[in-house]
């Protein structure tokens, strides 16, 4: 009884650690920094089962290793109850942990509240068979392909969708995964803190050129996104006037033409 009081003692010690308990790596995002910190506390209750169910193996093993053929155990009702509500235990803290995390807006949020965030930046991807077109549809709704840049330590709501099948927009190192649906829009949240470039990639299998369907993540300071922006913007209007320019001429032309058929 004392072996099966300790073992409770340890369980329900390494739950209050896992509690506690923080990893020390600098995260690159809020959505990550949640996940990790997850992660790391069921290993602190995972750690300590296995180490306990290798022993009791082991045991059985050496102890009964000439046994001529297996006996039932008896019945011990202390041991069933101390184990029932072990696991009771075991399962409220992983729900309680659990639910932390996805109930947090950086992991599940719905897009109703972006204007009432602090200055928020809205990125809207959708991707197509095969590749994506990122878009800014709060900066005058300009198109970069396969790239998106954002500030770091300012909210960023991604607008995830399909112009085709389902696909699935996935930043491993920023803690960001989101279906692309056709025809609907799920929006998730997060905020960089490191600077830099990440990979991101479709996660839906989507047809024979699924695996070419790569993007990237740059997360820049905030005066070097304004400075980009600003650049962004300006080609953008440039490319407006360009394209002004040409249906005019073009209309114009088609007048002229018009015109002289008609005065033949």
């Amino acid at each position: 009884m004392r072996k099966t009081r300790f073992a409770l003692a340890s369980l329900l010690a390494a739950v209050v650690m896992a509690l506690v308990a923080t990893p020390a790596a600098a995260q690159a995002s809020a959505s990550s920094e949640l996940i990790n910190q997850l992660n790391g506390k069921l290993m602190y209750v995972a750690i300590p089962i296995t180490v306990l169910v290798q022993v009791i193996l082991l045991y059985t093993v050496i102890k009964f290793r000439n046994s001529e053929r297996a006996l039932p155990t008896r019945e011990n009702r202390r041991l069933e109850i101390t184990w029932t509500i072990a696991t009771a235990i075991i399962l409220l803290f992983v729900g309680v942990a659990s639910y932390g995390v996805l109930a947090n807006e950086n992991i599940t949020h719905q897009g109703n509240d972006i204007a009432a965030d602090n200055d928020p930046v809205v990125v809207t991807a959708e991707a197509y068979q095969w590749g994506w077109n990122m878009y800014y549809p709060e900066e005058g709704n300009f198109t970069t392909g396969n790239k998106i840049v954002i500030p770091a330590d300012r909210p960023v709501y991604f607008q995830v969708t399909s112009t085709d099948v389902i696909h699935g927009f996935h930043v491993p190192k920023l803690g960001l995964k989101q279906d692309a649906m056709p025809q609907s829009t799920n929006t998730i949240k997060t905020v960089a803190y490191e600077e830099g470039t990440y990979q991101g990639y479709c996660t839906e299998y989507c047809g024979v050129a699924h695996s070419q369907m790569y993007f990237t993540v740059e997360v820049v300071s905030g005066d070097e996104y304004e400075s980009w922006l600003q650049e962004q913007k300006a080609a953008n209007s440039d490319s407006s006037e360009s394209s002004s320019n040409s249906a005019t001429a073009t209309n114009a032309t088609a007048s002229n033409t018009t015109a002289a058929n008609a005065s033949q």
